[in-house]
């Protein structure tokens, strides 16, 4: 009991350790109480960040700030009009019609696996097939009056997806233009002597702007190669699946299994238990053992340096925590930990050394 009283009389006798403390503490606890109010803002960093890259090197070639701001900004603005109105509705449309095939799909799976018991009555009795048949139904009937209750409340929602569309490149803009200044005005409710909270800060900011950047290029890479595949391959529907895919690997390892059912059900519905369902399958798994193996390391280097299981963790913990925002930063919040650990044991000795900015933040 003296030890751990006394490791704990050390470590909190150093002031800047408890200023560290208190400023996470205020963070996590500001994203648990407001974290669904919040969403507009943490949208808008992760784009600020994903902007900022580009900012930096349009001002290493000369360009000043101003200039360099706008002409991303307007760059942004005409991509994501391209995709809203020129992408979305093609997305929209494949999903259509994959919901009108469904009740001939289950019409297709019920015959299925009803021949399960015929065939194989050593592992499947016909009650137990009943019984699957009726669960998978009233799964379905819970899904459709949950998209029900979304469309009677399409007026709330559209007016939400209005207010993000007017208010989530506003601040964008003021981030990435006044990023400077909203960092300093911060600065200016810390204690001076905040040497350990800074050196956490620059790791925690240059982690957070790789793996941005990183992520953003992962999902189009990806989902160009899965568009590609399954045009090849005739799969239906392969638009709709390749952004699927891309989406994926926002989650690590859980992203690429889960989609993996979709893929599987479309190509076993096109094509039966053939040669073209076993390579569509396939195509995927190597798409998702690529991306894991050769082009997320390419494209993060060291800059996410987790074992996977940390990675595992970090996303199941922080997603059940905050939800789809704590999926999405569940790594970089894991090398915040990581970050704090780091400098921790350093705490009584002396300062560490400010961390270097990340390429293209000089």
């Amino acid at each position: 009991m003296n030890i751990i009283t006394d490791w704990l009389r050390r470590q909190f006798s150093n002031p800047q350790l408890v200023v560290l403390i208190l400023i996470l503490a205020a963070v996590v606890l500001t994203l648990y109480l407001a974290g669904d109010s919040l969403a507009p803002v943490l949208a808008a960093t992760v784009i600020a960040y994903l902007l900022q890259g580009l900012v930096n090197r349009l001002e290493n070639i000369g360009l000043p700030h101003l200039v360099a701001v706008h002409l991303v900004f307007v760059t942004f603005v005409a991509t994501v009009s391209l995709a809203v109105f020129g992408l979305m509705p093609l997305l929209v449309g494949q999903l259509t019609q994959l919901v009108q095939q469904i009740p001939s799909m289950m019409s297709r799976a019920r015959d299925l696996l009803l021949r399960l018991p015929n065939e194989y009555p050593t592992f499947f009795t016909e009650q137990q097939i009943s019984d699957f048949i009726a669960a998978i139904r009233n799964e379905i009937l819970g899904v459709g009056q949950t998209l029900l209750s979304y469309s009677v409340s399409s007026l709330v929602t559209l007016v939400t997806v209005v207010v993000y569309f007017i208010l989530v490149p506003l601040m964008v803009y003021f981030m990435v233009k006044d990023k400077q200044r909203i960092v300093d005005w911060f600065s200016g409710f810390l204690p001076e002597d905040r040497h350990l909270s800074s050196t956490v800060w620059h790791e925690v900011d240059v982690q957070i702007a790789n793996y941005v950047r990183g992520k953003f290029w992962e999902i189009i890479i990806v989902a160009s190669f899965a568009y590609a595949t399954f045009s090849l391959l005739d799969l239906q529907y392969a638009l709709l699946l390749a952004a699927l895919t891309g989406v994926s690997v926002l989650i690590p390892y859980i992203g690429a299994a889960l989609v993996t059912v979709p893929v599987a059900l479309v190509a076993l519905f096109q094509w039966g238990l053939t040669p073209d369902f076993y390579w569509a399958v396939a195509a995927y798994l190597i798409i998702q053992a690529l991306d894991g193996n050769l082009l997320a390391p390419l494209l993060f280097s060291e800059a996410v340096d987790l074992h996977p299981v940390a990675i595992i963790v970090a996303i199941l913990f922080f997603g059940g925590l905050w939800g789809f925002w704590g999926v999405f930063f569940a790594i970089p919040l894991a090398t915040v930990i990581q970050a704090i650990l780091r400098v921790w044991p350093r705490a009584g000795g002396p300062e560490p050394e400010p961390l270097a900015a990340a390429d293209g933040d000089q």
